[in-house]
């Protein structure tokens, strides 16, 4: 469904705050009906990616790690922002992978791609399947970053997803495409 008459068109553009990891703006658009909307905010974020990362092993890899703007310690995948050194979306999650658990693998499958909001925030995770992982060095980790990394089975993985111990939406997200591109999932309709 990709309609263009159904589209806004952007009047003016005001930044009111720009720092490395967010930016926020106030646009100023026309509707398709002439109408005016004044002010509409846009946060602006780096583009990410995560991946649902499997050992050579069999085993899924989680990392976790205290998140300040909900104040808990929280079950994630594996990721984080494409840098401008990233020639593309597959270099990213591989770099980010690598940092994060020490891991490189054996493939990589692009599944899609999912947005946090898009009705304030206008960029897209980007979520992948990696397979065949093994550990080839330590952990590079960014000054902020405290992450420990998790070897699960699927069935530990499943418990987690039952008891609803992965709150991150997207990372949700990003589980639930990955299970259905390995079969373990099935969707009837």
């Amino acid at each position: 469904m990709n309609n263009d008459s159904t589209k806004w068109k952007t009047l003016s553009s005001e930044y009111l705050f720009n720092d490395t990891w967010l930016t926020a703006r106030k646009d100023r658009c026309e509707r398709p009906n002439g109408k005016i909307v004044d002010p509409y905010y846009v946060f602006e974020f780096p583009t990410w990616v995560t991946g649902v990362a499997i050992t050579n092993d069999g085993k899924i890899i989680l990392v976790k790690q205290y998140r300040h703007a909900l104040g808990e310690i929280c079950i994630e995948t594996p990721g984080g922002c494409v840098d401008a050194t990233d020639s593309n979306l597959d270099e990213a999650i591989q770099r980010e992978l690598l940092e994060e658990t020490g891991y490189a693998f054996d493939t990589v499958t692009y599944l899609g791609r999912t947005s946090p909001n898009p009705s304030t925030n206008n960029n897209l995770m980007h979520m992948y399947l990696l397979q065949g992982g093994k550990k080839v060095q330590d952990q590079d980790l960014d000054p902020n970053e405290d992450i420990e990394v998790l070897l699960i089975s699927f069935e530990e993985l499943k418990q987690l997803l039952e008891r609803k111990e992965i709150v991150q939406a997207m990372h949700v997200t990003a589980i639930f495409y990955a299970l259905m591109k390995l079969g373990k999932m099935k969707i009837e309709m």
